[in-house]
């Protein structure tokens, strides 16, 4: 098969997000990232039935080689992702994070670390029971790629459903920080499960791990106040909109990669310069005009990608070898995952509520709308090829399929249901 330039896969994805769109838009009427997940998911499923019928034609083979030339890890990790982070941080209120810094804090990474090692143990033990034999550095690593719920698909569907604006802060706010901190243990955990004892390299212990996290989190941070306030400055030295789009543009790519050379949390950073320049740049270093232009920008650059993401997360199934053991573990899994997010997020929240109010039914809101995306599957993708990848490559995309469209399509019902 001939392999196709980068040109010609973009023309392919961003020519059928049209079209599914346009299908999405004028039938289905869904939230567009679930309606593109939901066709595109179809369409998959019907190349696969086609090729049951017609092997010779060797649609299924095709497609695989197709998908196998777009790096799934690069393009979101170390692409997409700085964009979308970015625009979804542009839209966020920093005052409301700061009112209610501590639940967005104490869920964004304690929360984690109990959903990580609660769905990890879980995992190690019930999937012994299937015989599906993972080993538990292993299964920690799953819970660390699932337990961050995913911006992108958080903030896509809060532009759907009415929620408190206090509720809505904490959804926000700790959907954009809990990835960078879930990246941070995922790299970690990764490291530890591929140091070998006989390679003479120092084992990681906890110390190293504290401080690795520290240096990751609160570098990436820093970072992001330092080029977004660069950025702040220049923007309010000049009123010339098609150059102030163009520096939000390069503070998103200068950000990111800086980040990654100096081993910083890159998705931290994008978010902390998102913030500043959403909230003080719109405000005092932006004409109406420019502030105009540049949130036209970021809003239509930020749904173009989205559509193009989630296309390929319906894609994606074509490139998985599912067999039976690995369908019982991600059902045995989707309760397991709900389960940790209630505890993750209830135990924080309980906590602070004995201090001050919070929205009733914001566990079972946040529990609900924890959706996962993009990057639980990236990360998948990304580890070493060792013999418990396919499954949990499998197991991690049946998840993220059921977070998107079930839990997608029913969070406005859950709204209306549990906050009064």
């Amino acid at each position: 098969m001939t392999t196709l330039s980068l040109f010609n896969i973009a023309t392919i994805t961003l020519t059928l997000a049209a079209f599914f769109g346009y299908l999405n838009h004028r039938w289905l009427r869904m939230p567009i990232s679930i309606g593109l997940v939901v066709i595109a998911l179809i369409a998959s499923i019907m190349v696969m039935l086609v090729d049951l019928a017609v092997p010779q034609l060797g649609i299924q083979s095709a497609v695989r080689l197709s998908l196998a030339q777009i790096d799934f890890h690069e393009t979101l990790m170390k692409g997409m992702l700085s964009f979308l982070l970015f625009a979804g941080a542009l839209h966020v209120n920093i005052e409301d994070l700061i009112h209610r810094k501590y639940a967005i804090t104490l869920m964004a990474t304690v929360g984690v670390l109990i959903s990580t090692f609660l769905i990890g143990f879980s995992m190690f033990y019930l999937t012994s029971f299937i015989d599906l034999e993972i080993p538990l550095i292993y299964c920690l690593i799953f819970g660390s790629l699932i337990a961050p719920t995913d911006p992108v698909a958080v903030l896509g569907i809060l532009k759907t459903v009415r929620v408190p604006s206090s509720l809505k802060a904490k959804i926000a706010g700790e959907s954009l920080f809990n990835d960078g901190v879930g990246v941070v243990v995922f790299t970690i955990l990764v490291a530890i499960a591929t140091q070998s004892p006989t390679s003479g390299e120092e084992q990681m212990g906890a110390l190293e791990m504290v401080r690795f996290f520290l240096l990751e989190a609160g570098g990436g941070a820093a970072l992001g106040l330092v080029t977004g306030y660069i950025a702040y400055r220049a923007l309010k030295s000049i009123d010339e909109y098609t150059i102030e789009v163009l520096i939000t543009l390069a503070l998103v790519m200068v950000s990111y990669s800086l980040a990654y050379a100096l081993h910083f949390s890159g998705p931290i950073a994008v978010v902390i310069a998102g913030l500043l320049i959403g909230n003080s740049g719109m405000r005092f270093a932006m004409s109406e005009s420019t502030r105009d232009h540049v949130q036209k920008f970021w809003t239509l650059l930020d749904e173009i990608l989205n559509a193009s993401l989630f296309l390929i997360i319906g894609f994606e199934i074509l490139a998985i070898s599912e067999t039976t053991t690995n369908l019982i573990a991600t059902l045995i899994m989707i309760p397991v995952v709900l389960v940790a997010r209630f505890i993750s997020v209830g135990l924080p929240i309980s906590l602070l509520s004995l201090k001050q109010k919070y929205t009733p039914g914001a566990i079972v809101v946040l529990t609900w709308g924890g959706l996962r995306g993009g990057i639980s599957v990236a990360l998948v993708l990304s580890l070493p090829n060792v013999p418990e990848k396919e499954s949990l490559l499998a197991i991690t995309y049946g998840i993220v399929i059921f977070s998107i469209i079930v839990q997608g399509l029913t969070v406005k019902k859950v709204v209306e249901r549990f906050v009064k």
